[in-house]
């Protein structure tokens, strides 16, 4: 069964978007190489001061072993909007029967 990883950093996240649009390449260079890693889903979304990415992974170890190589790349994005050490929570789904929406 599949996982969601939520990484939530401290930051701007207005930079975030206007570094992601004056560098898209950079941004779907990453998103490309997680989907070759195996990423079902994934977004970003932003609060005051706060950045945070959603992800769903096949299992933990693929999003490690992703965010291990990519690490190059996003620990230098992540500075740029002024991001502090992120805080990386594996979820898994409980069985409720009460879903709405996902399939």
């Amino acid at each position: 069964m599949s996982v969601i990883v939520t990484l939530r950093v401290s930051g701007d996240p207005d930079k975030l978007e206007q570094l992601a649009q004056a560098n898209p390449g950079a941004i779907r260079g990453i998103s490309e190489r997680a989907q070759a890693r195996g990423v079902i889903a994934h977004r970003f979304y932003g609060s005051d001061g706060q950045i945070m990415v959603v992800d769903e992974w096949p299992d933990a170890e693929s999003f490690k072993a992703f965010f291990e190589a990519e690490q190059t790349e996003i620990g230098p994005m992540m500075q740029q909007v002024g991001a502090g050490e992120p805080e990386i929570t594996f979820w898994r789904k409980l069985e409720t029967g009460d879903e709405i929406g996902w399939e």
